[in-house]
């Protein structure tokens, strides 16, 4: 149905129940283990053959105070897990990232962090959500120029996996700003949220009981804003080449001590070669107090795949129907939804 509207995907592969549980150290370590594992990796087989998933999360605002930053080394030993996991067991290039949140004692903290270190452990990309943008504004008002010139230097690419401010009616002046040369070299465009109408008011459009869509003035106010901007020409300014970050320092903001990471759980290891089967999605007992947990501290490079995908070609586990050979499109979205069980889904045209 996505792909017949030319609508690409962006899914999260944690569920409410199977996910990190960042209440304090011991749930964090206890939590990153092989159940979870095998339900992340029974994600990817479920969705990796279809040619418009565009990228995976490794999670959504785990990282969520100036507070618990300590669970920063989980995110990023399951992105590695993911990584690895995709690499080894299908044969296209597929994206993974984590989308932080916006908060201001950590949040550059948060993208130097997944950037840095050995490559099977860095991020392919770093999103996060910003709602500093509130109609009326503007590109200095919000403040974005200053973001701007922080990840003027990163290395990967940086989009913005949610944004929309409801404080006042939203004319969402922001896609001119996001798509004007002042970001295009910066930024790879964003995710409006959100689609479906929610308590919290986000929403673009309505679902009803039959559902049919009605999409609301908020929708149409976003589409016009589209329609009016004019896409980046060419690749948009940004910059080809980039090295690592450098791994930021302990801090009263940035809790993390060192850059080891947790080694995989020793049985989420076997999924690499034998593949993780069928998965819980949304139902089963949950993984934050099952299965076993990591047992020792990870080789930096240990999470290097054994074999690489093929760019262009299909194949590997899951389900084959509607697949296509590959995906090749840049993080300059036309359209995407980003779907996640806990979190909702945003869209952007």
């Amino acid at each position: 149905m996505l792909d017949d509207a030319g609508i690409y995907l962006a899914l999260d592969a944690n569920t409410p129940d199977y996910s990190l549980n960042r209440e304090n150290e011991d749930t964090l370590h206890r939590s990153y283990n092989d159940v979870y594992l095998q339900s992340v990796f029974a994600t990817i087989d479920a969705f990796a053959d279809y040619n418009n998933l565009l990228l995976f999360f490794s999670g959504n605002e785990v990282i969520n105070a100036k507070n618990n930053t300590n669970a920063a080394p989980y995110i990023k030993a399951v992105t590695r897990d993911m990584k690895q996991y995709i690499s080894n067991r299908h044969n296209r290039v597929i994206p993974v990232g984590y989308s932080a949140a916006d908060v201001s004692e950590n949040i550059e903290f948060q993208a130097l962090y997944f950037n840095c270190g050995t490559d099977d452990e860095r991020s392919d990309f770093f999103a996060f959500n910003d709602y500093s943008w509130c109609d009326p504004s503007s590109f200095t008002q919000s403040g974005w120029d200053q973001k701007v010139k922080t990840y003027e230097d990163y290395s990967k690419p940086i989009f913005l996996s949610e944004f929309g401010c409801i404080t006042n009616t939203r004319q969402w002046g922001e896609i001119e700003a996001l798509y004007s040369t002042n970001m295009t070299g910066v930024y790879s465009g964003g995710l409006a949220y959100e689609y479906t109408v929610e308590p919290n008011g986000y929403g673009l459009v309505e679902v009803g009981d039959d559902g049919k869509i009605s999409p609301n003035e908020d929708f149409e106010r976003l589409a016009e804003a589209y329609k009016k901007t004019a896409n980046p020409s060419g690749a948009g300014g940004f910059k080809e080449n980039g090295e690592a970050s450098e791994c930021p320092s302990e801090s009263d903001e940035w809790q993390v001590e060192g850059t080891t990471l947790p080694a995989i759980p020793s049985k989420a290891m076997a999924f690499m070669d034998e593949g993780a089967g069928e998965g819980p999605g949304l139902e089963g007992d949950g993984s934050h107090f099952a299965g076993e947990p990591s047992e020792s501290t990870a080789t930096p490079g240990s999470g290097s795949p054994t074999r690489s995908p093929t760019p262009g070609s299909s194949g590997g586990a899951g389900n084959p129907e509607g697949a296509a050979a590959g995906l090749d499109v840049p993080l300059r979205f036309v359209a995407m939804i980003a779907a996640s069980a806990l979190f909702g889904a945003a869209i952007v045209f």
